[in-house]
């Protein structure tokens, strides 16, 4: 019984309890403005709740950066350009900084029309407008690591109709795999034969006329390819104002690992300058026709992670955001209310007197 007893008198503590001084809500009269501060301090805690629901949904990319310690793999390039020349006319190989030449077994040459379709060309101007976007506003790249393998393919369209023309250029695809050094990745006049100083083109036997280095890049990547990612040559068409014209993509590679909800793999980015010049001996332009594309790859590493808001943080800053508002309007509705005397207090302070004056008689 004694417990008992204790356990009601402590509940009743509790009860009563209130760190917080009230004022009787007989004494308290409402009124209209102290209704609208709390509606709209109401109306404020949904809204903000609601907002930082959507903020408590969203993830960003933590950028990280570390020295690149892999130096035995190999490193893939894929690799999709169409030349207008003809198949037999032009080679494609790398030689990297090392005078080593790396087999094209990888590459494929096809036949086809240099030309593109209107549906192709619809894509390949979709595809300039994105590029041009991501040059201005590059936090577009945040948006396409969280949504790989969710887009569309970079991929160049089949053609929807039968060309009228015989294929007169070269479509060069496939990938190669190369020692992570400095290289240069080249198309040019003839096809590469083997050579104890080097490497040499057999384009004794292609007429200067028939030269035309006008290309068009599809898609180059290094890596491990992903769909959905843009890389900054894709799309890439160039037209030649001369036979003898040189084409020069200097490349620097940045190994990175991508750790997302949708995908982890380790793939690499890559920025480019681009030159081109008409190769003319009698004026000192001196070099080989052809396209060129130098690459060089970096020493330091790009950690890119998704992350999240824990749902811990979440509930902290929803309590924040109600209690401040609560707080911060409840003070203004007090202020804002008349205390005043109701009538049943009126009969209870009359008869406090009256007992008091019939006690002084």
């Amino acid at each position: 019984m004694r417990r008992l007893v204790s356990r009601k008198k402590a509940l009743t503590l509790v009860k009563e309890l209130d760190a917080f001084p009230k004022v009787p809500e007989s004494y308290v009269e409402t009124t209209a403005s102290g209704g609208t501060v709390s509606l709209i301090a109401f109306t404020a805690m949904a809204l903000l709740a609601f907002l930082e629901f959507f903020v408590y949904r969203d993830t960003w990319m933590q950028y990280e950066y570390e020295v690149d310690k892999d130096f035995s793999s190999k490193l893939r390039i894929n690799i999709d350009i169409t030349v207008a020349m003809r198949c037999q006319f032009v080679g494609a190989d790398v030689l990297d900084l090392a005078e080593t030449m790396v087999a094209s077994d990888g590459l494929h040459y096809e036949p086809v029309t240099f030309d593109l379709s209107p549906q192709q060309r619809l894509w390949h101007r979709t595809l300039l407008m994105i590029q041009d976007r991501l040059r201005e506003e590059h936090s577009l790249q945040d948006v396409i690591f969280k949504t790989v393998l969710k887009g569309s393919p970079t991929a160049l369209p089949p053609r929807e109709d039968s060309p009228s023309q015989s294929p007169a250029a070269c479509r060069i695809h496939g990938h190669l795999y190369v020692n992570k050094v400095a290289g240069n990745f080249h198309i040019t006049v003839g096809k590469a034969i083997p050579h104890p100083r080097g490497h040499a083109h057999l384009a004794a036997l292609v007429s200067h006329d028939t030269y035309n280095f006008s290309h068009r890049i599809d898609h180059l990547s290094f890596g491990e390819e992903i769909p959905g990612i843009i890389n900054p040559l894709d799309g890439t068409e160039k037209v030649c104002t001369d036979h003898n014209q040189m084409f020069q993509y200097f490349i620097t590679i940045v190994p990175t690992k991508l750790n997302t909800y949708q995908i982890s793999a380790d793939t690499n980015q890559y920025s480019v300058t681009e030159r081109e010049r008409v190769i003319n001996h009698a004026v000192g332009s001196h070099g080989v026709s052809g396209i060129f594309m130098k690459y060089d790859i970096s020493s330091l590493m790009v950690k890119v992670t998704e992350q999240h808001m824990p749902l811990w943080r979440f509930l902290v800053r929803l309590c924040g955001i109600i209690g401040g508002i609560f707080s911060t309007t409840g003070t203004h509705t007090q202020l804002s209310q008349k205390p005043s005397i109701t009538s049943a207090a009126k009969v209870k302070f009359i008869r406090v007197n009256c007992t008091s004056a019939c006690s002084l008689k």
